[in-house]
């Protein structure tokens, strides 16, 4: 299993690099999280249906729930998602 803790720097853990492969990258899981979000679900919802969708399409590899925590709070803080009511939702673009 690749190494998912933070470097100092920046951008290591956001987009893939030599370190972190494409389907690890906190970008790419977002992306995915995203996806099921196409209602709104709890946070536990959200992870259950996160880990189900990368089992069917065959990802390589685990993706922690601390992981999956880091790319809500980028897509919290990109303003793609909001939490209210215990039920995280997409933002509609602007």
């Amino acid at each position: 299993m690749h190494d998912l803790r933070a470097r100092q720097g920046g951008t290591e853990m956001i987009l893939p690099t030599k370190n972190i492969p494409t389907d690890q990258a906190l970008l790419v899981i977002a992306g995915q999280v995203l996806l099921q979000l196409e209602r709104p679900a709890t946070v536990t919802s959200a992870w259950e249906r996160f880990s189900r969708w990368r089992e069917a399409n065959n990802m390589p590899s685990f993706v922690p729930f601390w992981w999956f925590s880091l790319a809500v709070d980028v897509l919290y803080a990109m303003g793609s998602v909001e939490y209210s009511d215990g039920l995280l939702r997409r933002q509609n673009a602007a």
